[in-house]
């Protein structure tokens, strides 16, 4: 692993730091992404729910950057899973992009009510043998969810993208990540900004000279992980890039551990969704 890039199991590196785009209107996209890629990064992360597909194509086609320059993920969304409907749904995204390939396509969420996420995993794994996606993995798995997967079709995601934050650390799960070669990515790394005025990382942020939100994100990535901070404000996209630079210390890191909760969790449980 290197300061930007983790090499995935695959042997596919990917951008430690990303940028998100939940929330961004398809409209917005262009902009706001080529705002990203303008600042420095070189990783987009969507999905076909966020209805930005067009726009993100668009931005990328727009940067003047090489194809090879920027790392797309994009996820299947929950009425599309199943085995041929995953592979339909994987074409419609490609359409929407405007691209040959994903570097990086991901089972939105398990929902484990509908059972059918071992059989769109096997979709993955061809669209991935294919060359169409590069890379696959999952996102919001629990360990059940991924050890069923990887019993049933002997092939471990690269990625599981979960929510995580200094108030919501599962260390459990990201425990397991580490044993099974699985990298950790973090959506909603800054806890949709409530953290920002948490005491403890108002203090970090003084101490080093920096933004609550560049030392949550520094957090992250000195703890391994792969982080995608969304941000619509051209000025907090530079900050939020400008991470590189200083490291926290061991009592940074003590006191951000003890801000985790058993009740942290923002988005929806991933047992019941969907």
């Amino acid at each position: 692993m290197s300061e930007t890039t983790l090499t995935l199991n695959d042997g596919a590196a990917i951008p430690r730091l990303g940028f998100g785009v939940w929330r961004v209107e398809d409209a917005q996209a262009p902009d706001i992404v080529g705002a990203a890629l303008a600042a420095g990064y070189r990783s987009i992360d969507t999905a076909a729910a966020y209805g930005n597909e067009a726009g993100v194509g668009r931005a990328i086609r727009e940067s003047g950057l090489s194809r090879d320059a920027v790392f797309v993920t994009t996820k299947l969304w929950n009425d599309r899973h199943g085995y041929d409907s995953a592979l339909r749904a994987f074409d419609e995204s490609l359409a929407r992009l405007g691209l040959d390939h994903v570097d990086l396509y991901l089972v939105h969420w398990p929902v484990p009510a509908r059972d059918a996420y071992v059989e769109t995993w096997r979709a993955l794994i061809r669209l991935r043998e294919e060359g169409r996606a590069r890379s696959i993995g999952v996102s919001n798995f629990s360990v059940a969810h991924l050890e069923r997967i990887v019993a049933e079709t002997g092939v471990t995601p690269a990625v599981n993208q979960i929510e995580l934050h200094p108030r919501f650390q599962q260390a459990d799960l990201r425990r397991f990540h580490a044993g099974a070669g699985i990298a950790t990515e973090a959506w909603s790394p800054l806890g949709r900004g409530a953290l920002l005025d948490d005491p403890a990382i108002v203090a970090a942020a003084r101490k080093h000279g920096r933004t609550p939100a560049q030392v949550v994100l520094r957090w992250h990535l000195d703890l391994g992980h792969v982080v995608i901070p969304k941000s619509a404000n051209p000025e907090r996209i530079r900050e939020n890039f400008s991470v590189s630079d200083f490291a926290l210390d061991e009592q940074d890191l003590t006191t951000i551990a003890a801000l985790d909760r058993p009740d942290g969790r923002i988005g929806p449980d991933p047992e019941t969704f969907g």
